[in-house]
């Protein structure tokens, strides 16, 4: 085969993958009425995105920041209805903020700054501040209500325990464990992602979006540790994979790697413990977990909240041995068939709780209140 033959293949070869790619972000595109475009700006350059969604009538003055976990996007908390957290906050009357960390979705670094060029500590002291700035100055409210998955969960853990602390009215975390008893295999897939992420990313997101179209028909190797595939529906899982999985940077994934090993959390040099500043910690708090999570196992949520010094502390454990219709993963909390009756009521009534009704909401009714935890 000739050099010009090779190259003729070649190109003929990328130009398929990309019609193939454009094809498959058109057929799992998202349908619903999408949220408003913000943007919050840190003091190290970072255009942050925060997607907002306004209820028909604001009933509570504190507004709901959601935060994703590692390798999604705002997505993860406001995808298409039934299955958006944003959609039944802002339907109970709260304004939400669905957050794109630095390096995911529509946020923007700035000019000659990597786009995988951070790790978790800037997340924490950089992209959370500018959000909770840009919230707080929006609503004209003295503090917020802060809702995360997983490392979206973590980052809202070190910063309740820090001087920003003082803006949140209240932290649930959803699937966020502060204890990294993972299996050996585990950590060990988790150490292999940061190898392959060397030197920039491990850009797995054209790879997710080209295998959308099998999701829900091949089991993909260690999926169940990610949700439970008998738990989310097969359309929705091909939308996930084609619109909501992100690149991982590799040097929060060596961050990550370092905490998962050597079973802390703490800042990239070592001297914040996150973990250890939770025991002062004072506002209200609701840790999430589900019963087959093997990123957040019951017993890892559960020790996280007896370490929380707060005096209204909730613990929900979500599957069956609890009364729910199914068990549930890492994701399913979020995107399992029954997230939307099961999971998402209560935690919007657990915040409604909480909240500090507007004068002319006063009347309206509040969400049945949500049961004690498990």
């Amino acid at each position: 085969m000739g050099l010009a033959t090779a190259l003729g293949i070649g190109v003929a070869l990328a130009v398929a993958a990309g019609v193939y790619l454009r094809l498959l972000r058109y057929t799992y595109r998202l349908r619903g009425d999408r949220p408003t475009k913000r943007w919050a700006h840190t003091r190290d350059g970072w255009a942050i995105a925060l997607h907002q969604r306004t209820p028909k009538v604001r009933a509570f003055v504190e507004p709901v920041l959601l935060c994703h976990g590692l390798a999604t996007n705002h997505l993860n908390l406001d995808f298409e209805p039934p299955y958006s957290l944003a959609c039944a906050f802002a339907e109970a009357g709260f304004t939400t903020f669905s957050l794109d960390w630095r390096g995911a979705g529509a946020s923007r670094p700035p000019p000659g700054r990597g786009r995988f060029d951070f790790d978790a500590d800037d997340l924490i002291e950089q992209d959370a501040q500018a959000a909770m700035d840009f919230l707080l100055q929006e609503s004209r409210a003295p503090k917020l209500f802060w809702v995360g998955h997983s490392l979206g969960g973590l980052v809202g853990y070190a910063v309740a325990g820090g001087p920003e602390g003082r803006r949140l009215k209240g932290l649930c975390a959803i699937g966020a464990p502060v204890y990294f008893h993972s299996p050996r295999w585990l950590a060990r897939t988790l150490r292999l992602c940061t190898w392959l992420a060397w030197p920039v990313a491990f850009r797995q997101r054209l790879l997710s979006l080209g295998c959308a179209p099998f999701m829900g028909r091949l089991t993909v190797p260690f999926s169940d540790v990610l949700l439970n595939p008998q738990a989310v529906a097969p359309k929705v899982l091909r939308a996930i994979h084609a619109n909501l999985i992100e690149s991982m940077g590799y040097r929060l994934l060596r961050q990550l790697d370092d905490w998962t090993w050597h079973d802390r959390f703490c800042s990239r040099d070592g001297t914040t413990d996150y973990r250890a500043r939770l025991a002062q910690v004072e506002q209200p708090m609701l840790v999430l977990g589900g019963t087959v999570d093997g990123l957040a196992p019951p017993t890892a949520i559960a020790a996280q909240a007896d370490l929380l010094g707060s005096p209204d502390k909730t613990l929900m454990v979500f599957g069956r041995p609890n009364g729910e219709r199914l068990d549930y993963g890492h994701g399913d909390l979020l995107f399992g068939r029954g997230a939307p009756k099961e999971v998402y009521p209560r935690i919007v009534a657990w915040v409604a709780e909480r909240a500090t009704p507007l004068p002319q909401a006063g009347g309206q009714p509040l969400p049945e209140a949500s049961r004690a935890g498990r």
